[in-house]
């Protein structure tokens, strides 16, 4: 608790996010206000087994706050699975003179931290990812600028499946976690919305009866959200068409809902988390994750974030069968 760190790194990893580049800056000016060097680390665990490390100043973080991505680059590392690599992360650490980590990214990227840390590195970890699919935190970077990203997709799509008297199925990002797909679902009046965590949400019947009864009552158009973690929103929008003879068109959004500037609340939760890492840092904490929690920028053990089991908001789901009925 009393190791006086002299040098912070501050790496991206995983999939990038918007707001990321507000986090670095934070980090960086925070630190630099303490009297503490920064150095960027680029392309994530794979720029740090390799060196591809860079002073920051001030100045190397002006202008980047509305940006998205990430200007450090990210990328993604098998190899630092390899205990002797995750050594010679260290390693490079020690040759740059980094004796504290920020790591900004998901799960696995702190998992990455933690095993760095094992060699005297302190680390603290921020969540960045569109998913909000981190256990310990209530809020993580980019997932807001995502949803607005798919809220402009629909209007535009909306516009065109009511011209067309059309069915329109949306595959929104998310692997293994339904947020995306809830809050853009709901905040966009959609039919039905289709999500990894839960069977009866993904049940084809149940999605064609409400296209129905929607229709029976006087809509011309339909908005059906599909999580990519349900799969097959292309042979969903056929089959639709199939049993209903409704003309139905599937639209993937992919990587767009990573890009472009982000939200005012991404920016501030950024900025925020990378000012409170800088302050655990500073007083000589380690294996440490940044969360936002009931209103509270609080911190967690990585260990025990890492063991939390986060449950899908299903809330959000019921409330949107309730309303979404024509």
């Amino acid at each position: 608790m009393d190791k006086q760190i002299r040098t912070i790194g501050v790496l991206t990893s995983g999939g990038d996010a918007q707001g990321m580049n507000a986090c670095i800056r934070a980090v960086t000016r925070s630190a630099l206000n303490k009297g503490i060097r920064v150095m960027g680390i680029r392309k994530g665990y794979n720029g740090l087994l390799r060196g591809d490390i860079v002073e920051m100043t001030a100045g190397s973080v002006a202008d980047i706050i509305h940006r998205g991505g990430t200007i450090l680059y990210t990328a993604r590392c098998p190899e630092f699975l390899e205990p002797d690599n995750q050594k010679r992360a260290s390693e490079m650490c020690k040759v740059f003179g980094i004796d504290g980590l920020v790591v900004i990214g998901g799960d696995g990227s702190f998992r990455g931290a933690k095993d760095v840390s094992k060699f005297g590195i302190n680390v603290v970890g921020i969540p960045g990812t569109i998913d909000l699919d981190i256990a310990c935190t209530d809020y993580t970077i980019g997932f807001d600028s995502a949803v607005n990203v798919v809220m402009d997709a629909i209007s535009r799509l909306r516009d065109t499946s009511a011209s067309h008297e059309r069915c329109s199925v949306v595959e929104v990002m998310g692997r293994h976690c339904g947020e995306i797909a809830l809050w853009a679902g709901l905040a966009t009046g959609a039919d039905a919305i289709m999500i990894p965590e839960d069977k009866e949400s993904a049940d084809f019947e149940r999605v064609v009866r409400i296209i129905l009864e929607n229709r029976a009552r006087g809509k011309n158009h339909n908005i059906i959200i599909v999580s990519e973690g349900v799969g097959g929103s292309q042979e969903l929008a056929k089959r639709i068409h199939e049993v209903t003879g409704i003309d139905s068109r599937t639209t993937i959004l992919g990587h767009i809902q990573r890009g472009g500037r982000p939200t005012a609340l991404d920016v501030k939760h950024a900025s925020m988390m990378g000012v409170y890492a800088v302050e655990l840092l500073a007083k000589g904490e380690t294996d440490r994750v940044v969360a936002y929690k009931n209103g509270q920028y609080v911190d967690y053990d990585i260990d025990e974030a890492l063991a939390m089991h986060r449950d899908v908001s299903m809330d959000i789901w019921k409330a949107n069968v309730d309303i979404s009925t024509y």
